[in-house]
């Protein structure tokens, strides 16, 4: 099947069949699935483990399993302000001292249902939002977007970023979580068929997405609201943050890859993710194990007064959206994407899509792109198709500065590193 793993072919060659029906399978749990967003609750209630007093302090990130040695310095800096957040620590050097002293455990979202952006840091009482996969009645987590620039996700931890993530759990949380229950919660497959439709891709452009999700809620916010200053502050965070799906999408995201987890025989991946030295993925055959290298820097455009001198490796659970057929896999529906992450314009982004297209056995249909005549967004990630092409998936992503505490500084496309999907299809073919 593969070039660079020529010493393979034959033994995958010879299960060709199995591996066929196994893929199959995966790619029909993956369009079978019917995310719904159902509920926003602190994340020690969603996953007990947080919650839990005594022993160490339970800190959730983005990517495969991390120390605090290895971390890069915005996922430090997101660490500090966490562990001041949940007043673990008085202050960020004393945070910083508490992280290094081995009393803080760090495990990645991804082992407790969850996904995160960048650097995705989540604790017991920061508010996550809940996406049912009704179809396999399996749930999955992820925090609220903060909105751009100076926040957490990108490693700041000041007192105004700490101050906005209370309001998140004492205010919008609440607020957002009693709108979708009143609602009876909302149906995410078709609101990312809107999307498409819209100019989205859901990685770097959620403008549609989130517009939709707060003219669905906007009602439910008004017979909720304590008073018309708390639900015009509310309603204003989403409407003044382009980017309120993309956590939305990410929590869909997980719930339609987690019921493809374990499948004997199948070679799709289940997990992309990074954590700013790491990049890792999942295969469904080979279950919860990690495959990693070295992730990659992004190239893109940068905001004014920064260059790629201040940007740190990519980072962020957020590649799952690429893993479902988003972001960069459906860049063709979001010309406008390309050009803010310096990719080009509308013949560059068809020809990202359909590049992903070589790496991807299946369409969705329920996920058109009318650019391309409504063709299906390309669907699964075939590790075997990835080794044997060369073609390394592509991900939309926001950059970070390099620093602790100061922020995003731009935008761009990284790519998954090919010693990852040759590591994981060498452990395929010990699996068969």
């Amino acid at each position: 099947m593969t070039r660079k793993f020529s010493p393979l072919s034959s033994l995958l060659a010879r299960h060709e069949a199995r591996i066929a029906t196994a893929n199959a399978e995966g790619l029909r749990r993956m369009l079978a699935a019917d995310p719904v967003l159902v509920d926003v609750v602190p994340a020690g209630k969603a996953m007990p483990e947080l919650a839990q007093p005594g022993g160490k302090h339970l800190v959730l990130h983005a990517g495969p399993p991390i120390e605090w040695e290895r971390m890069c310095g915005p996922m430090q800096g997101a660490v500090a302000g966490a562990l001041v957040f949940e007043r673990w620590a008085p202050d960020l050097e004393a945070a910083a001292r508490l992280a290094a002293s081995g009393e803080v455990r760090f495990q990645p979202n991804h082992h407790f249902g969850a996904v995160g952006p960048m650097t995705g840091i989540t604790t017991r009482s920061m508010p996550v939002m809940v996406c049912e996969n009704r179809t396999f009645r399996n749930r999955s987590y992820c925090m609220i977007n903060e909105g751009l620039g100076k926040v957490m996700r990108f490693g700041a931890n000041d007192g105004e970023v700490l101050a906005r993530l209370a309001w998140l759990r004492d205010v919008f949380g609440p607020l957002l979580g009693a709108a979708l229950r009143r609602a009876g919660g909302l149906e995410l497959s078709p609101l990312i068929a809107r999307g498409l439709a819209m100019g989205d891709e859901m990685h770097q452009r959620n403008v549609a997405c989130s517009t939709l999700t707060l003219r669905a809620l906007a009602p439910h916010f008004a017979g909720l609201a304590d008073d018309a200053q708390m639900l015009a502050r509310c309603a204003a965070f989403i409407a003044g943050n382009d980017q309120f799906f993309l956590n939305v999408g990410m929590a869909m995201g997980k719930s339609i890859m987690d019921p493809v987890r374990g499948i004997e025989a199948c070679s799709l991946v289940t997990a992309m993710c990074r954590n700013g030295t790491d990049f890792g993925l999942r295969l469904s055959a080979t279950g919860d194990e990690w495959f990693t290298a070295p992730v990659e820097m992004p190239q893109g455009l940068y905001f004014a007064g920064f260059s790629a001198a201040d940007a740190n490796p990519d980072m962020g659970d957020s590649a799952i959206m690429e893993t479902i057929g988003l972001g960069a896999f459906a860049m063709a529906s979001a010309p406008a994407v390309a050009g803010f992450v310096g990719a080009g314009g509308l013949d560059e982004a068809i020809a990202v899509t359909r590049a992903m297209g070589a790496i991807a056995p299946a369409r969705n249909a329920k996920w058109a792109m009318p650019v391309l005549g409504f063709e299906g967004v390309p669907t699964g990630i075939d590790v075997r198709l990835v080794v044997e092409s060369g073609v390394q998936p592509a991900i939309n992503t926001g950059i970070a500065h390099r620093k602790p505490g100061i922020g995003q500084v731009g935008a761009g496309v990284a790519r998954a590193p090919l010693a990852c999907f040759e590591q994981a299809l060498s452990a395929f073919a010990r699996a068969l």
